[in-house]
């Protein structure tokens, strides 16, 4: 669901868990050199370091 009227859409998410609803907007840095498969990687390896 994209609520947003930027010109360059992000997605906006909303979930509903009991009577409470969470709106999530998510944000991509357009100067990043790190891929999404990159940050998932090092975000694994840093969770798996830490167990």
């Amino acid at each position: 669901m994209n609520t947003n009227t930027n010109q360059t859409a992000q997605p906006d998410y909303r979930k509903t868990i009991g009577q409470t609803t969470y709106l999530v907007r998510v944000h991509f840095s357009e100067t990043s050199k790190e891929t999404l498969e990159d940050k998932i990687k090092r975000l694994l390896r840093s969770e798996a370091i830490q167990m």
